[in-house]
């Protein structure tokens, strides 16, 4: 029962329509959908009702309103057109954009098409003026949506969202009228680096345990004054999740060091500072967990990392010329990990680095040029 002035968007692949009444069994499966539910507000257990309120009031109203514009949106299922999701803008001429998809319909490219319809048609004909996206912190599926559609990310705000009667954090980002409606950066993936004693793959919320014993050792806290104390469960999902983000917006990529035999957590290996001044350059950093030290595990997963860095862009790698490595005085085993891989000493910052006992050490500093001749590569 869709009101006429509801138009249609269509792109050749994705269409925006009005809802209908048969949308409605495809409407109450997508909701019913645990992952679907998990990132949304929508009224659980959702029934038909749900879905004939929302389709014949919210929406309807909405857009006789001028203030809620919600679209059904299809796509390709096959041959066949199918209820995909739905996308919303609501507010004038500041607007919020709202969007889910049925189970069926993802990891297909349909909501960025769909957002950027949506969002097309706000800037030039729906008297918007700035889009903004919210959603829960966590919501990664969402995020890659804002970051695939140009939205510039601009942190989390605390308890922003009220969702089932609990108050959350939620990240933000914007859209502007004319702004190019494609990814701002690149959003940084760990591919799968393969050596004899270590997997370097990505980190997974399964790790959390391992990172939560490596961050708890004495000697990790020593050395990583910053770790908080104790270190808990929700500090090792924060930790992973804070990864991912820092890959979504080109600073930083990390690697979960991995058994080859049972692809249990030994350590974390990263590059950071890479939306520095630089953006060929980048400062490696990791850590071990205690079942992993003394074993040439670290070595080897830095000289993995140092050889992805410092091949080309083309063939896979991140294109690099140069990385940097600091290391507090004191900490031998990871100066020799640094000069395994063939990092030189280049210099050093005094009384710079914290300690875990409340003192402050220097930092040693090192660092390795993609062109020099002496770096190690193998996996030795």
């Amino acid at each position: 029962m869709a009101a006429p002035r509801v138009p249609q968007l269509d792109d050749g692949v994705v269409r925006l329509r009005a809802h209908r009444e048969d949308d409605i069994d495809a409407a109450v499966e997508m909701c019913r959908d645990p992952e679907f539910a998990r990132w949304t507000s929508v009224p659980s257990p959702y029934t038909r009702n749900d879905a004939k309120r929302f389709i014949r009031d919210i929406v309807a109203s909405g857009w006789e309103r001028g203030d809620y514009r919600g679209w059904a949106i299809e796509a390709y299922d096959g041959e066949t057109l199918r209820f995909a999701g739905n996308v919303d803008v609501r507010g004038l001429p500041i607007a919020d954009i709202g969007f889910g998809l049925h189970p069926w319909a993802r990891g297909r490219g349909v909501m960025v098409r769909a957002v950027r319809l949506a969002a097309l048609w706000a800037f030039e004909q729906g008297g918007v003026a700035a889009l903004h996206w919210r959603a829960r912190v966590g919501n990664l599926p969402s995020r890659r949506v804002a970051w695939a559609t140009g939205f510039r990310f601009h942190g989390a705000v605390p308890r922003l969202l009220a969702e089932r009667g609990e108050v959350v954090d939620a990240w933000i980002g914007s859209l502007s009228p004319g702004q190019k409606m494609t990814a701002r950066t690149r959003w940084l993936e760990p591919v799968l680096l393969t050596g004899s004693r270590a997997v370097l793959r990505p980190l997974r919320d399964a790790d959390v345990p391992r990172v939560v014993e490596a961050c708890s050792d004495e000697r990790s806290q020593h050395w990583l004054a910053a770790l908080p104390r104790p270190y808990t469960e929700a500090d090792g999902l924060a930790y992973v999740l804070g990864r991912e983000v820092q890959q979504s917006v080109d600073a930083s990529v990390t690697w979960c060091i991995a058994d080859p035999d049972t692809d249990e957590l030994l350590g974390n290996v990263g590059i950071m500072s890479l939306d520095g001044m630089d953006p060929a350059s980048g400062e490696v950093g990791y850590w071990a967990h205690p079942d992993a030290r003394g074993r040439g595990v670290m070595s080897e997963a830095v000289r993995l990392v140092v050889g992805h860095a410092f091949a080309p862009a083309e063939t896979g790698g991140l294109g690099l010329r140069r990385l940097t490595l600091g290391t507090a005085d004191g900490n031998t085993a990871s100066q020799y990990v640094a000069r395994q891989a063939g990092f030189t000493e280049v210099g050093r910052n005094r009384a710079a680095e914290p300690l875990g006992d409340g003192s402050y050490a220097d930092v040693a500093w090192f660092d390795l040029l993609a062109t020099d001749s002496g770096r190690r590569t193998s996996n030795g």
